[in-house]
């Protein structure tokens, strides 16, 4: 079985190939992964993806430079391909707050341009991986896939159109497309503009990290290696048309996330500069995610705390990875 894989360079589906093709820190994809004869990776290499995030010398493994806008380039891939997982994406809130176009073009428009590949070819299966965003925010309780989207953000906005495209390819065409929303990631290779490796690096540094507002924004995370074996899950097990919630079962506010890496990193509050909060900064996300572990056997296995201290170590043993990265990343 050959899959395509959009967006691999990347923090998320660079660890998902990672662990597909059995070089990953965790325990991989185990059986599923077998099945997988070959893995194509299409990605444009924008500022956050990077080809050492991958090991381009494995014999499986084939990397495609390319915009998942551009139909010549996803035809010609897609005519190869059994399967999809769908990674690409803008994706930083505050980018698409100073600029949506991208984000638009991007998230709503390469990803029906890929919805079309897929149906010219008859694609067996098509896996879009979105975000909890989608739903907006939530005073109490949490989001189940059932309830109503409500995007705050461009970022968010433009994801929750692509899923709603996506989910009309498989209603209108048949194609079996099956979404997954995920909550907050974390992890090794993660680009430092998302807030912990933001924090991680400049406090390793010695220097200040940004705490928008009062702090009170709570996220729910999970570590990018529960979270590729969720998406796995989908693929393998999942079913068509469905919306799979994908949860790490840890929500913290952002002050109480500042403490814990402080508390890693070796830093204290003197470091910390309280700044403005974001416009339409969501207060909570919280999902569900009953219907993956009912359906599908999902469970996260990284504790956060462990998770959290594993992931500080990694960016403590590989400064050359991130030194570069962190020149000209504002808060």
């Amino acid at each position: 079985m050959r899959l395509l894989v959009t967006g691999a360079a990347g923090f998320i589906g660079s660890a998902y190939v990672r662990m597909l093709l059995g070089s990953g820190s965790g325990s991989g994809l185990g059986e599923t992964a077998a099945e997988v004869s070959h893995v194509t990776v299409l990605d444009k290499l924008t500022y956050a993806g990077r080809l050492d995030n991958l090991d381009l010398t494995h014999p499986r493994l084939t990397f495609v430079q390319g915009d998942i806008c551009d139909a010549e380039t996803v035809d010609r891939l897609m005519a190869r391909a059994d399967q999809v997982v769908h990674f690409a994406a803008e994706s930083h809130v505050d980018r698409s707050i100073a600029a949506a176009d991208a984000f638009v073009r991007a998230n709503v428009s390469g990803t029906q341009t890929l919805l079309d590949a897929a149906l010219r070819h008859a694609v067996g299966r098509f896996v879009h991986v979105s975000t909890d965003e989608v739903y907006g925010s939530i005073e109490t309780g949490s989001f189940t896939e059932d309830d109503p989207l409500g995007p705050n953000s461009p970022y968010a906005a433009s994801k929750a159109a692509s899923d709603l495209i996506a989910l009309s390819y498989h209603r209108t065409h048949g194609l079996d497309v099956r979404v997954t929303r995920c909550s907050n990631n974390y992890g090794p290779r993660q680009f430092p503009e998302k807030v912990i490796p933001l924090f991680v690096t400049r406090l390793l540094d010695g220097g200040a990290v940004p705490l928008y507002g009062d702090g009170g924004n709570v996220r729910d995370w999970l570590h990018v290696e529960d979270h590729c074996r969720g998406v796995d899950l989908v693929r393998t097990g999942g079913r068509p048309g469905v919306v799979y919630n994908i949860g790490g079962g840890t929500e913290l506010s952002n002050h109480e996330l500042t403490e814990r890496l402080l508390a890693a990193c070796g830093g204290d509050w003197s470091q910390v500069r309280h700044v403005p909060d974001r416009k339409g900064h969501d207060r909570r996300y919280s999902i569900r995610d009953d219907r993956a572990r009912a359906e599908l056997g999902y469970r996260p296995l990284r504790d956060f705390e462990s998770g959290l201290a594993e992931t500080v170590a990694w960016y403590r043993s590989n400064r050359s990875w991130w030194e570069p990265r962190t020149r000209g990343v504002s808060a």
